[in-house]
Parts: C-alpha cells; sequence; structure tokens
C-alpha cells in the first residue's frame, strides 16, 4: 500500500467519504455484535487459565478505526467509524452497554494520533501496526485496568497490556490492512486513493 496522499486536503471529507465510512461501520459492528455473542465467550475460556492472554482479542474491536482511516485518510475517520460501529453494536445488544462509546473514542484516539503524527501521508502497513498498538495502550491503560482488571497483579497488567499490543499491531493494523487491500482489488474502493494505487500497481 502506497505511504502517499492525494494533494487535496485532508480536511476535505467528501460525500463518499461519509457514506462509505457510515456503511463500512454498520458491516463492522454487525461484525462486532457476532464476535461478541458467539467467539468472546469462547476466548474467555480458553484463556481462563492465564487471563491477560483475553488480550490477543484486543485488535478485533480496534479493526474498524485502522479500516477507516487506511480508507478515508482523512482527520477523524477513525472516530467516525469505531463510534458507529460501537453503536451499532450497542443497538443490536452486547455485555458491556454504553461503555463501549468511551472503549471506542480511546480506540479511535490511538489510531488518528499515529496518523496525525505522520501528518495523514502514511498508510502502509507498519504506520497502521504502530496506530494499533498505541489504541490497545489508549484502552486497556486509559479505562480496562481500572474497570475490569483492578485485582489483576503488576505483572498481569504488564501482560495484558503486551498481549493487546500485540493484537492491535497485527490483528488490527496486519488485518485492517489486508482487509483494505482486499477489498481495492474488487474496485470497491475505485473512489478513494487506496483504489488509485491498488490499479497502479
Amino acid at each position: 500500500m502506497s505511504n502517499t496522499v492525494s494533494t487535496k486536503s485532508v480536511f476535505a471529507w467528501r460525500g463518499i467519504d461519509l457514506i462509505t465510512a457510515a456503511v463500512l461501520a454498520v458491516a463492522l459492528g454487525v461484525a462486532f455484535w457476532g464476535f461478541d455473542a458467539f467467539v468472546y465467550p469462547l476466548i474467555g475460556i480458553a484463556t481462563a487459565g492465564f487471563p491477560p492472554l483475553g488480550g490477543l482479542a484486543t485488535g478485533v474491536w480496534i479493526l474498524p478505526a485502522v479500516a477507516g482511516m487506511l480508507i478515508i485518510r482523512r482527520p477523524g475517520a477513525a472516530i467516525f467509524v469505531e463510534l458507529i460501529a460501537a453503536n451499532v453494536e450497542l443497538t443490536l445488544g452486547n455485555s458491556w452497554g454504553v461503555t463501549v462509546l468511551i472503549s471506542a473514542l480511546l480506540q479511535a484516539a490511538g489510531i488518528e494520533i499515529i496518523f496525525a503524527l505522520f501528518r495523514y501521508r502514511r498508510f502502509g502497513f507498519a504506520v497502521a501496526a504502530l496506530a494499533g498498538a498505541l489504541s490497545a495502550i489508549f484502552e486497556i491503560v486509559g479505562y480496562e485496568l481500572s474497570a475490569y482488571y483492578a485485582d489483576f497483579s503488576p505483572l498481569w497488567k504488564l501482560l495484558l497490556v503486551l498481549c493487546s499490543m500485540i493484537s492491535g499491531a497485527f490483528v488490527a493494523g496486519g488485518l485492517g490492512s489486508l482487509l483494505v487491500r482486499g477489498l481495492a482489488r474488487t474496485g470497491a474502493l475505485n473512489a478513494f486513493a487506496v483504489g488509485r494505487e491498488s490499479r497502479s500497481k
């Protein structure tokens, strides 16, 4: 995936940006619900003997923010997609209630910060992975350690953060990059820079 953006101002959202971001967010919000309902309970069982490993699932919830930014490439794209996806998940029903909106903001903030540091000019795997890792830190350290894991030992807390960072980097950053590239190859993203980059290869 190319590391450059078009010369058009990154602050100028188009109608197609809003529509595509919303459709992506709804689709991933439904996927969230399915993951919460059918997969996450199995992860809880599998990691019951060593709960910090549960952090390896963190990247799943960061994926919409990464994918949204890689496609839209505009400030606010991660927040827009992640919040809509979280609202869809909340509407369909989950185990965490409205607190998913807190998580969505924290996760998206990590993504926004990294891409802003690169001035919205780099969208390769390395930057996506770095963004996913920071997003995981924001989520776990900024919220989950106090909300859900206050009784963990310092070592377990550290391991949870590390597992979450790995997941943020490779599940959110890596799979997010692959997802966007796959969509670009189908022609579905021809109106975006990533689609034009795919056609030029």
